[in-house]
């Protein structure tokens, strides 16, 4: 059964299912909500615990041990598995695949992944576990979503802050949920319960966002400047090597553009998007709305601005990189 997040605590106070597969793209939320998981284990009787981390090297026959192994303290018994890589491979996968059909009693299973993509949730092993068991996907929240994630984080520890603290936050903490997190325990910690005023909120939070090329490439989707200019702001301080954020600049140009081309041609998008290897809903939605702004001169253009920054990247022509970097990302993110 696939399970929302926010349906976790009310099954975790039911008896609890003798399968678990926890995944998705933030650590943070899937160590919380593994930790959860073994938390209510213990406390309906799994005392014992077995960690079994697949890396290289490791025998899956190991994972039929630990389910034929009765728990040392003749009680039952949690069977902790962990893919860190997220590919169990061939002999992980039939391993997974008889394990969820052979679920041993007195035995609950918590299987730990990262992002599962699209190609790994067609496996017949992923949907053995999903058949089998309870699946939870915990990813980080969109931009749009974060304050009011920290929202709720803050209301946890009986604490609110207006909307403009909420931002600033959001705006400090982009990118790094771990970082979001010690910060919202900072803020338990130095101040009482109640309200926290904005300039409370600028004194305790420092600058900890992990500004990456991912994030431009979405704030040049979603027509967003001001964002674009932060980032690559952020970029630069970090030393990020210019050929990296020409490639992605690029690379968003040319998909865009190939996008655009086709829709003026007469061809239907979900066509277009299928060609270009675009399977992910979210990034879909957000190239849709991209193209219905842009127009192919604009893409055009942009295409010809990259190959000038490609030069200067060269040496063979002179100009600022960084300022061309953010003439081109203000072109591609602004209104028609």
């Amino acid at each position: 059964m696939i399970l929302r997040p926010d349906q976790l605590q009310a099954q975790l106070g039911k008896a609890l299912a003798p399968l678990w597969t926890v995944h998705g793209n933030e650590p943070l939320l899937v160590l919380e909500a593994a930790d959860a998981i073994r938390a209510a284990a213990k406390k309906q009787g799994y005392e014992e615990r077995e960690t079994l981390v697949v890396g290289q090297g490791f025998r899956w026959d190991s994972l039929t041990l630990a389910a034929g192994n009765m728990s040392l303290f003749g009680g039952s018994k949690l069977i902790d598995l962990r893919i860190p890589t997220g590919k169990p491979g061939r002999d992980g996968g039939e391993a997974l695949q008889r394990h969820a059909a052979n679920l041993p009693a007195g035995t609950i299973t918590l299987l730990t992944l990262p992002e599962i993509d699209w190609q790994a949730r067609k496996t017949s092993w992923f949907k053995a576990l999903s058949d089998q068991g309870n699946v939870l996907e915990l990813n980080a929240p969109e931009r749009e979503r974060l304050p009011d994630w920290i929202a709720h984080r803050l209301a946890a520890q009986k604490q609110t802050a207006a909307p403009e603290a909420l931002a600033f936050i959001a705006d400090h903490v982009e990118g790094n949920l771990l970082a979001a997190h010690q910060e919202i325990r900072k803020l338990g910690l130095l101040h009482p319960e109640g309200a926290l005023t904005l300039e409370q909120v600028q004194d305790a939070v420092l600058n900890v966002a992990r500004y990456d090329i991912d994030k431009l490439r979405h704030a040049i989707l979603e027509g967003d400047p001001a964002r674009c200019a932060r980032l690559l702001d952020g970029l630069r301080g970090e030393g990020a090597a210019p050929p990296l954020v020409l490639w992605a600049l690029a690379n968003e140009t040319r998909t865009l553009a190939a996008l655009r081309s086709g829709q003026d041609e007469g061809q239907p998008l979900q066509a277009l998007m299928k060609a270009e290897r675009v399977f992910d809903e979210r990034r879909r939605q957000a190239l849709g709305k991209a193209v219905s702004r842009l127009s192919i001169g604009t893409l055009r253009a942009a295409l010809m601005h990259a190959a000038r920054i490609d030069r200067m990247v060269k040496g063979l022509v002179p100009g600022d990189i960084w300022d061309e970097f953010l003439l081109l990302a203000l072109r591609l993110s602004r209104s028609r």
